[in-house]
């Protein structure tokens, strides 16, 4: 059943088939699993933000905080060319797409946008999907694999979509090509097997070896799949690790998302062009949902022609290297080989503990704490952005550094 006992109506009768929510949320509060939602003015290094007011208006606080907790990895969210790209598509194609794409809602923005990315990927062709989490879970769906071998770390839409396939999902040990080689040799289900990862796995930071797994894959004759999310926009090129290490030729499919590093919304998979007239077709999330909007792909078009063109990335990549510098030298654990920098603490009430000082002091940064990482492994997610400048940066360590004084974890 996928209800409980508690599930008793307003009047708690036997005969009441409705959910007791009210003690669903109270548990899930007393467990400290809840957060609250935190309205903001704006997107961006630097903003205001007010307390969760429920269903009221929401109040500003007085006081700007930096913000070391967004994915908008490049800062282009107020840049003015992606805000005008998304002005003129909104003036001259429309605010929405209006149907399907398989409809009428395929628009010639929606094709700039895909021929970009594809170039960008080095593949034939592009798919926009309408999300990350629908690209994710629509792909895997569609290719309908009969063995899914995921990374024990891999997003809930990833998981979810291995869900939705039936398939046998066999899980790897994190970022372990030694591993999966074991899995694959044992594995004795016929049919076809995918091997999905991330490529930067965006809770520790780290980047997943997908020569060694692409590797691992075409030796038992299986597709690989790798999800760029939070690499797409930020390397090479302007696009993620399959392009900074070379490896489109072995890449079978490339997921990636226009709402992180490319300052819009929506996911988009890059591969063949059977794949995606594949995709265009079965892929339920895509076929049976309206299509993005012409304004987010206008401005993730623009977004992905700033960050191959521009000198954004590597401001991005000075103040990953500052960042880190600086809270290594006051004394933190920071893990990770990527642009997220998460602070390692341990202990969830020292997380959450520092994350409170660090906020008081005006710098937003979460804690991570079980059940979003293992147990004992609970941390600070830090991701520095290409608009931050230097004093933002300074003022970001210091932070640090006094919060951990005052909570005792340094």
């Amino acid at each position: 059943m996928s209800g409980t006992d508690d599930d008793a109506g307003v009047d708690g009768g036997a005969s009441d088939h409705g959910f007791d929510v009210a003690r669903r949320v109270a548990r899930g509060r007393e467990a400290d699993l809840y957060r609250d939602l935190q309205p903001t003015d704006a997107v961006d290094s630097a903003a205001y933000f007010a307390p969760d007011s429920g269903g009221g208006l929401p109040v500003l606080s007085g006081e700007r905080e930096l913000v070391f907790a967004s994915n908008n990895y490049l800062g282009l969210t107020q840049d003015d060319r992606v805000q005008e790209a998304a002005a003129e598509a909104a003036s001259t194609v429309g605010t929405g797409a209006g149907a399907s794409r398989l409809l009428t809602g395929d628009t010639l923005v929606h094709r700039d946008l895909e021929a970009r990315l594809a170039e960008t990927s080095g593949t034939e062709r592009a798919l926009a999907f309408s999300s990350g989490y629908a690209a994710n879970v629509g792909t895997i769906a569609a290719l309908d694999p009969d063995v899914v071998f995921s990374d024990e770390l891999n997003h809930a839409s990833i998981v979810d979509g291995c869900r939705l396939s039936n398939a046998e999902v066999v899980e790897y040990a994190h970022c372990d090509a030694d591993d999966l080689r074991e899995r694959l040799a044992d594995c004795d289900v016929p049919g076809s097997w995918l091997v999905v990862t991330e490529s930067v796995f965006s809770m520790d930071g780290r980047i997943a070896p997908l020569a060694e797994l692409c590797d691992a894959a075409n030796r038992h004759g299986a597709w690989t799949m790798v999800n760029e999310a939070h690499a797409t926009g930020v390397y090479d090129d302007g696009g993620g690790i399959v392009q900074r290490d070379g490896l489109a030729g072995c890449v079978n499919v490339q997921v990636g998302a226009l709402s992180k590093a490319l300052a819009s919304q929506g996911g988009y998979v890059a591969g063949s062009e059977e794949l995606i007239e594949l995709l265009a077709n079965t892929a339920r999330p895509f076929a049976f949902s309206t299509g993005l909007t012409p304004t987010a792909a206008a401005a993730a078009s623009e977004a992905l022609h700033i960050a191959r063109h521009g000198a954004i990335r590597s401001r991005l990549w000075e103040n990953v290297a500052h960042l880190r510098e600086g809270l290594t030298d006051v004394g933190f654990e920071v893990a990770g080989d990527s642009h997220v920098l998460p602070v390692m603490v341990g202990d969830r009430r020292a997380a959450s503990a520092l994350a409170d000082a660090v906020r008081d002091r005006g710098v937003v940064a979460p804690a991570l704490r079980p059940p979003t990482v293992p147990e004992g492994t609970s941390r600070i997610r830090v991701a520095p952005m290409a608009s931050h400048d230097r004093v933002d940066i300074e003022d970001c360590i210091l932070a640090f550094r006094e919060a951990g004084d005052d909570v005792g974890v340094l």
